[in-house]
């Protein structure tokens, strides 16, 4: 058998076996070795590659990012700092036509810039925006899918998990991933809150169980003081300052961004008092196992990108690409309907390591910045975390929300208005690539 063919049938049996349930890293590190015995019908260089991915793959100084980042998010979470971001955006934008969904998108952009993590923004703000959105008369559609819609800014306003996975795999910076970020992130931002404008204005049904009863309605407690403003997000917004601001001037690399907002992060939570032994101990042990989880999972995506190399499987689909004529804007098009089909099926990591490997030469052959197509690639993916039947942004917010009288279907309809935003963004993106590239070059 060819190795074309051999590449192109493993590829085949990976989807089906991740269709039905096996753990998406034994798959790649399997059908790796697997495949590279097969190509090269020497079983001994498939075991020692095997071990050579394992011991080099993620030996490199970067990988100290992954942890660094992850902690620095759980320790965020443990010190109250989404609940007082959004105390502080709902003061400032209460008297506003559906200025609570503004604020859970604001407070989301804000806590999305040091947590990185889309399904800790949807827990986090389920917990605080819903009930105060019910509370102000918005209806639970609304409430529970804008969360789940603004949630995705967690992955792409910087730092970002996803973003560091695809760094590797692509093999590039990770610092100007995250610097490519800002833009897309903060326009998607503004985008979700003029949707938020729109609806409330002229669909109200849609937004308020009584329409008649603005949403601008302010709250009926004290109104907060300049001062207790001050106290609220002076922190994190100094935190977000640190790590950006130290990666834009080139003063830190992205490891020793994630060092430095880990320890700032652990000092805002024992300033805090929020952090105790006990809690310690937990946030570090979660550190550890989503760290090894997420390394685990680039090994084996090495592993498999080193056997798509060998098989010929990157150049085989440019050349075929090519000769379809579809150019290089219509194999974008074609990879980013691929994308958004595998989200209804697929988690975002697994996403990232099974097409990157593949899109990545292509894209590059076609011409495309890689931090450009990068961005692309996030938003894309993004999205499939609002679209059924996976949307795992939209059961993050349905699990913690802990309601049986609010069906998914409900939330998955609150949220389909923010993937319409987003695919605009994403034309947007494609079209004006210095959307994406203006802070980097």
């Amino acid at each position: 058998m060819e190795p074309i063919t051999i590449g192109f049938v493993l590829i085949g049996v990976m989807i089906v076996l991740i269709v039905l349930g096996m753990h998406i890293g034994l798959v790649l590190f399997s059908l790796g070795a697997i495949g590279i015995w097969l190509i090269r019908d020497n079983m001994e260089l498939a075991f020692r590659m095997t071990a050579i991915t394992a011991y080099s793959g993620i030996q490199d100084y970067l990988f100290a990012t992954i942890p660094l980042f992850v902690l620095m998010g759980l320790l965020v979470s443990v010190s109250n700092v989404g609940k007082d971001t959004f105390d502080v955006a709902q003061e400032l934008l209460k008297r506003v036509r559906g200025g609570l969904g503004m604020a859970t998108v604001a407070a989301n952009a804000v806590f999305a810039a040091v947590t990185g993590v889309s399904i800790a923004s949807a827990a986090v703000f389920t917990k605080v925006a819903v009930p105060e959105m019910l509370r102000h008369g918005y209806t639970m559609r609304f409430a529970t899918g804008t969360v789940a819609g603004s949630s995705i800014l967690g992955m792409l306003i910087p730092p970002s998990l996803l973003m560091i996975i695809y760094g590797v795999l692509a093999e590039v910076s990770i610092g100007k991933m995250f610097l490519a970020g800002v833009i897309p992130g903060i326009l998607i931002a503004i985008g979700f809150a003029g949707l938020i404008f729109v609806m409330a204005v002229f669909f109200p049904h849609q937004v308020m169980r009584d329409p008649s009863r603005s949403a601008a309605v302010a709250d009926a407690g004290p109104a907060m003081s300049r001062g207790e403003m001050m106290g609220k997000s002076v922190p994190i917004l100094a935190l977000v300052a640190l790590i950006l601001g130290g990666l834009y001037t080139g003063y830190f690399t992205p490891t020793e961004a994630g060092a430095v907002g880990a320890f700032g992060a652990l000092m805002i939570a024992i300033v805090r008092r929020r952090l105790d032994w006990p809690k310690l101990w937990r946030i570090l042990t979660e550190t550890g196992h989503v760290s090894v989880s997420i390394l685990f999972l680039l090994i084996a995506a090495g592993l498999y990108s080193r056997m798509l190399s060998l098989a010929g499987l990157p150049n085989a689909i440019g050349d075929m690409v090519t000769t379809l004529g579809l150019g290089a804007y219509g194999f974008l098009l074609v990879y980013v309907v691929i994308i958004l089909l595998l989200g209804m099926l697929l988690d975002s990591s697994s996403i990232l390591l099974i097409m990157v490997p593949i899109a990545a030469p292509i894209a590059t052959g076609f011409g495309f910045d890689l931090i450009h197509f990068g961005i692309i690639t996030i938003i894309a993916v993004e999205a499939g975390l609002l679209t059924p039947p996976f949307g795992i942004s939209v059961f993050t917010v349905k699990a913690t929300l802990a309601d049986k009288f609010v069906g998914i279907e409900e939330i998955f309809a609150g949220a389909l208005p923010f993937v319409g935003v987003m695919l605009v963004a994403l034309l947007m993106i494609a079209a004006v690539p210095w959307l994406a590239t203006a802070l980097v070059n």
